[in-house]
């Protein structure tokens, strides 16, 4: 059996096709097959990285926590966003001070953000407890729906949630559209307006830029009963950690 979970681990790093039958067969195989992935990971290329992550997400065995804090430093920003994101998942608390030093990291190449991976790492403290964000109650108590385990404000709501988070001094980063449909919510397609938000200047100047931008949106956002809106939002701690 050694030997044949060696071989899909080497798999994962090839076609599309062959990595997701390897992925397969591994989840199948399920936690006997974590030791032998976790020694074959710094051999593998991002794909396959990925597609190990994916394995360790499926799986659940908290054996694979040093591994994936090991990806925090890839010089691959989605194997670092990836791993991030399923230690937080996972919910290893042992990832927290790791993944500060991740997230600082990001701030230190200047990476933008509001780009999905150091949005990835704020997710990941948040589910571990470690960042707490700033929720106005006006807009707390607006929440109706969960998406995944983010919470979801009727669309109808969005140019009034938007001014709450800029009222109490938080920028609003970007946003998704969800249909409800009993239990179950789907993505739609929302508005197309591209966000330019000034990562240089002043927290105050910043916060009002991203409120023009999501009032902007708001124009052209589906405002129904049965559609909600996601919010990704940060305080200014969140540029200086």
């Amino acid at each position: 059996m050694a030997s044949r979970i060696e071989a899909l681990v080497r798999q994962m790093d090839g076609s599309s096709d062959d990595s997701m039958d390897a992925r397969a067969e591994l989840i199948h195989i399920g936690s006997s097959a974590i030791p032998v992935i976790i020694d074959g990971l710094p051999s593998l290329g991002s794909f396959g990285q990925l597609t190990a992550i994916e394995v360790f997400e499926e799986v659940r065995d908290v054996r694979c926590g040093p591994a994936l804090i090991a990806l925090l430093a890839s010089d691959n920003s989605t194997v670092r966003e990836w791993a991030a994101l399923a230690l937080g998942d996972l919910g290893l608390r042992e990832a927290v001070e790791p993944l500060w030093r991740a997230y600082r990291a990001c701030l230190e190449r200047a990476t933008p953000p509001d780009w999905s991976e150091p949005g990835g790492i704020r997710w990941a403290l948040t589910e571990l407890g470690s960042r707490n964000p700033v929720l106005p109650s006006f807009t707390a108590g607006l929440s109706t729906t969960m998406v995944g385990n983010a919470p979801g404000w009727p669309s109808v709501y969005y140019r009034e949630i938007v001014n709450d988070f800029a009222d109490h001094e938080q920028a609003v980063l970007c946003c998704q559209f969800w249909k409800v449909e009993g239990d179950c919510t789907r993505w739609i397609s929302g508005p197309k307006t591209d966000w330019e938000l000034d990562w240089t200047a002043p927290w105050p100047e910043l916060v009002e830029s991203a409120r023009e931008w999501a009032l902007l949106e708001a124009t052209e956002a589906i405002a129904a009963n049965d559609v909600v809106v996601t919010i990704e939002w940060i305080d200014h701690t969140d540029l200086h950690p």
